[in-house]
């Protein structure tokens, strides 16, 4: 059965419009669609984007076994699509996607793109996943001259202190019409609330889930 976003996708993209290289291939640049993570970069021929289209979930076609192969269909790690998009030159695609699981390489990690020298970390996303990453780092691993260490410590009644306290900055820079007044004093509201979540265990995802559920 064809859900209703799969339509609307198979609408949006001229299959026959892409440019596909010799191989009668295109690269697939699969990225999360809530904080921005690139995940992983397949390739597409035109029959894996038709069933892309029509399914709302990836499929790819594998250079090395010359076969297709749908996400996660062994591991269950599949990836619901929500747009895709074409570059200038209509020679490239952007995936972005609700990945199950959280992972989408084969490694287990969850992007491909984990790897600097000879070490690991996460992959770069959105600014605010990035704070929320290093809070819940001070949580995890707690350093007694850290700022957020001793505000997790403190508890509830430290945090919605400060965030009460923020919020009433805003609103002070906003009545001064100061911009960058404005923009320090939201940046101090969102790190507070960034907090807030890590001490509650509330994951900033939930968040822009609530978000993308209004948008809607």
């Amino acid at each position: 059965m064809v859900s209703s976003s799969s339509t609307s996708l198979a609408s949006a993209v001229p299959v026959d419009r892409i440019r596909y290289n010799d191989q009668g291939l295109v690269p697939a640049i699969v990225q999360d669609y809530l904080d921005g993570t690139v995940l992983m970069l397949a390739w597409m021929n035109r029959e894996s984007l038709q069933k892309t289209l029509e399914t709302g979930e990836t499929w790819f076609w594998s250079r090395s076994r010359q076969a297709f192969w749908h996400k996660g269909a062994t591991s269950g790690h599949r990836q619901r699509v929500q747009s895709i998009r074409y570059d200038c030159d209509s020679d490239a695609l952007l995936v972005t996607v609700e990945q199950i699981g959280e992972v989408a390489c084969h490694t287990g990690e969850r992007s491909c793109f984990h790897q600097i020298g000879e070490g690991k970390v996460p992959p770069p996303a959105d600014t605010l996943s990035q704070v929320f990453a290093v809070i819940r780092d001070r949580q995890a691993h707690p350093h007694p001259d850290s700022y957020t260490c001793k505000l997790l410590a403190d508890g509830d009644n430290k945090i919605l202190k400060k965030i009460g306290e923020e919020a009433a900055e805003v609103v002070m820079a906003c009545k001064d019409d100061d911009p960058d007044a404005i923009a320090g004093e939201v940046a101090d509201l969102f790190y507070h609330s960034l907090v807030a979540l890590a001490h509650h265990g509330v994951d900033l995802q939930a968040v822009y889930r609530k978000l993308q559920d209004r948008r809607r």
